[in-house]
């Protein structure tokens, strides 16, 4: 019987390969039966040994650079396509159902970054993020093409599904490249590539909408990603593989993203489209309590579970889950409502409220690299996250004292104390994730961070969105956050409650930082692939 080579087996196979005593060629097939291994052994235990081999610098490089185009594909169609939804619902006749065009691609790409973390367990770093790619390019020709507002729709959530893919997948070949202790410097380098991206993407929206056509900024993403398809179908063929045989639990994955979806749902609809204490609303949160239930009882009783319990319930991989949820739910939900805040509290101009974004994403960015620098020079990492974090609470409270007292000069500066306290938390949750988990779990688990991530994102930023229309449906009923924006009254006592909310949600992650187990990050620290990031 031929007996299956684990990848944990790689470095004690190794040195016999390497020593010529397992090199034999299949021609020499009976001699190897005479000893009871087959040729089939034979070449696993040549691809396990070549598989441990270290890449060059060159290679690493080469990787490297692939994967961050990647990235740089999915993070800037998050903000590309804004400036541009005036004029697509113009063009195609439908200003309505304008929302969906950003929510498709966000139900999309949250529900399925799971399912591509565990499928590139099963088959393969480098075969998922082809098909992430192919989908992506895909959805963007479709979006291009679209006649109708549905249709286009419909084409975001194929865009999404492949950028659901892009990041977990990008963020695990990391992982399989480097050790713990080298990965902070490149996930330093992401967050250069994210911020640059949230900044680049309106301007470039805005700009080839109003001197071209919008259809330009889902062209555009087409020579970006036959480069990065190049570029990673040849790197990634010598990338070290982990993976083990793994049966894929459609029914847990299909519970999981059903229960996502409508939670989702029901976050984005909910206090706009319907009440929320309509028959939709609650049908939806209802439903998906019960696919939430149904998916814990699947992970209890399934032979193989989606997502594997150890993942979810060691003590490390749980709470730092949770942190990230809470986090970078904040994060996200600062993002969206800084903009809101400065025009309709401090009285600022649209462009002004965009320089005081920037500002909190350039702390952030600033945070982040500062941070990987840190963690990997010191025993004592998770210091560096609590630190930020208690700097942020204090941030957050100063801005909820009198949110309507604060110049914009001031404001500009506490939102860049705040994002360089968040800063952190992004590159810590996920070097702390898979320092825990083994090799083979690190696609699964590195999804589900993302997953959770994002979805602590969805519900924050409903969270906000209540707490600031709640505080004016009372005296206008109707009310939506594009007609807040127009020019409503006060909104002062609704962002103290807002800035609130968020430091209270970073409290919770702060005290789950504190049951976080400090685990020494594992690998050697080499100079080489520092430089490589560069």
């Amino acid at each position: 019987m031929t007996r299956e080579i684990a990848p944990d087996d790689a470095h004690s196979i190794a040195p016999d390969v390497a020593g010529g005593e397992l090199a034999l060629p299949c021609a020499s097939a009976r001699a190897a039966a005479r000893s009871g291994t087959r040729c089939a052994d034979l070449a696993n235990a040549e691809a396990a040994a070549a598989a441990a081999a270290p890449l060059d610098h060159a290679t690493v490089r080469a990787i490297v650079a692939g994967i961050m185009l990647a990235m740089f594909l999915s993070a800037l169609e998050q903000t590309i396509v804004a400036p541009a939804l005036p004029a697509i619902g113009k063009s195609l006749g439908d200003v309505d159902d304008l929302s969906w065009v950003v929510t498709a691609y966000l139900l999309a790409a949250t529900a399925t970054t799971p399912l591509f973390g565990k499928l590139s367990d099963i088959y393969g770093r480098r075969t998922l993020l082809l098909a992430a790619i192919g989908f992506f390019i895909a959805g963007s020709v479709a979006c291009a093409l679209a006649p109708s507002i549905w249709l286009l729709i419909a084409a975001r959530g194929l865009q999404g599904i492949g950028g659901g893919g892009l990041l977990p997948i990008a963020q695990t070949i990391i992982a399989d490249l480097l050790s713990p202790r080298e990965r902070p410097v490149v996930q330093g380098r992401t967050s250069i590539m994210f911020m640059s991206a949230s900044i680049l993407g309106p301007v470039l929206g805005g700009f080839l909408t109003d001197h071209f056509h919008w259809s330009l900024i889902f062209w555009i993403n087409l020579p970006l990603g036959a480069v990065a398809l190049v570029m990673t179908e040849r790197a990634l063929r010598r990338l070290p593989r982990n993976d083990r045989p793994h049966r894929l639990d459609v029914v847990g994955a299909v519970l999981l993203v059903g229960a996502a979806l409508a939670l989702m749902l029901a976050l984005a609809w909910g206090g706009t489209h319907y009440p929320w204490t309509s028959w939709q609303i609650i049908a939806l949160i209802a439903g998906s309590a019960v696919l939430w239930v149904s998916f814990a009882l699947r992970l209890l009783t399934a032979r193989e579970p989606f997502i594997p319990v150890a993942i979810l319930h060691g003590r490390v991989t749980s709470t730092i889950t949770v942190a990230a949820f809470f986090s970078i739910g904040t994060v996200i939900g600062v993002t969206i409502y800084t903009p809101l805040y400065c025009q309709t509290v401090i009285g600022v101009s649209a462009s002004l409220s965009g320089l005081a974004l920037i500002a909190y994403m350039g702390g952030a960015t600033l945070g982040s690299l500062v941070s990987t620098r840190v963690v990997v020079r010191t025993k004592h990492y998770m210091r560096v996250p609590m630190f930020g974090l208690a700097v942020a609470v204090a941030t957050l409270v100063i801005l909820a004292a009198n949110p309507a007292a604060h110049s914009l000069g001031e404001v500009v500066l506490l939102l860049f104390v705040l994002g360089l306290g968040l800063g952190p938390m992004y590159p810590v949750s996920t070097i702390v994730m898979q320092n825990t988990v083994k090799p083979h779990q690190l696609g699964t688990a590195t999804g589900t961070l993302n997953f959770f991530r994002t979805l602590g994102g969805a519900m924050v930023v409903a969270a906000f969105g209540a707490i600031v229309l709640g505080g004016v449906t009372e005296a206008s009923p109707g009310m939506t956050i594009d007609k807040l924006v127009a020019g409503h009254g006060d909104l002062g006592p609704a962002f103290h409650w807002v800035f609130l909310a968020a430091a209270a949600c970073l409290a919770i992650s702060f005290i789950c930082l504190l049951a976080v187990e400090e685990r020494p990050l594992h690998g050697p620290l080499r100079a080489a692939p520092e430089s490589d990031a560069e």
